[in-house]
């Protein structure tokens, strides 16, 4: 039986975004309902949220069957960051169907992966994309969809096959007193005319000069905020700019005006085109397959 490996993220959103897809397209609701609730609680012990009178180890050895080939396995993330602890994140598991075996497995960026060519298929978040290849143009990156438009193949072989629909935003921010001060909506073409401090993580610089296009960004200077402080916070301060959003509501407790939703912050399948391998096309177009009755049947 054909083996098709996919690199999956080991926690969080994207991971459950994954799950979710293939449980509705293989059937296996149980199992990706099992992974998600244990690395939930496993998130609320590591946030000091919940606690276990249960060690670790003793829980991580707990949640992986050795004797079941297709029990999800966990393993340990050791995490840097201040006051986070060591965390029990998703490993691999195993979905053996009818006409090939899926082999989910977790890595910590798998679009990297992907394009050190250690696999034909992945999911990552499109920020990952954005932030790494894409090409900078003058007009704005308004879509999913045009993201491999943007792709110059002569750095990465890796192609966007479709996203899955998350609804977290990269989304335009504003005072109140910004807001009124620019003509029309809160939108792209009221940050290109604006001139000025636009606050944001550091790491989205590359993405907002993308989604806005570097003719918005002349005379727009980045801004970040400080150590301690949340981005909607720093945002008031600043006046403008861009972070995450869903509905809106935490912005909004800031004082802050909700603008155009830029770019969405959306799990995407991808592939790389130069790893073609039996069965990939297959476990692809199941994959990307969301409106049909085809679904994979599990053994």
């Amino acid at each position: 039986m054909t083996t098709v490996r996919i690199a999956v993220p080991r926690k969080g959103r994207p991971l459950e975004a994954v799950l979710e897809r293939i449980a509705a397209r293989t059937g296996m609701t149980a199992l990706a309902d099992d992974i998600i609730s244990t690395l939930r609680y496993e998130k609320a012990i590591a946030k000091g949220e919940q606690t276990s009178e249960t060690a670790v180890y003793d829980r991580l050895a707990e949640y992986s069957d050795a004797s079941d080939p297709t029990a999800p396995e966990f393993s340990l993330l050791r995490d840097d960051r201040e006051s986070m602890p060591r965390r029990i994140v998703f490993d691999s598991v195993m979905l053996p169907t009818d006409t090939v075996d899926i082999q989910l497995i977790g890595r910590e960026e798998p679009f990297r992966a992907l394009r050190k060519h250690e696999f034909a298929l992945g999911f990552d978040s499109a920020d990952l994309v954005l932030e790494e290849v894409v090409q900078l143009e003058p007009e704005p990156l308004t879509a999913v969809t045009a993201l491999n438009e943007r792709i110059d193949p002569r750095d990465t072989d890796v192609r966007v096959s479709m996203g899955l629909g998350d609804t977290v935003y990269h989304t335009l921010l504003a005072t109140p007193a910004v807001a009124r001060s620019l003509t029309g909506d809160l939108d792209r073409s009221a940050a290109a005319a604006y001139e000025g401090g636009l606050c944001l993580s550091p790491r989205y610089e590359r993405l907002v000069e993308a989604v806005l296009g570097t003719r918005a960004t002349d005379g727009i200077e980045f801004r970040h905020p400080d150590r301690e402080q949340s981005e909607e916070a720093a945002i008031a301060e600043t006046g403008l700019g861009v972070y995450l959003t869903v509905s809106g509501s935490t912005a909004r407790d800031h004082g802050l005006v909700v603008g155009e939703r830029l770019f969405p912050s959306e799990t995407v399948l991808l592939e790389n085109v130069a790893e073609s391998r039996p069965g990939v096309d297959r476990v692809r177009s199941l994959l990307e397959d969301a409106v049909d009755d085809t679904v994979l049947a599990v053994q």
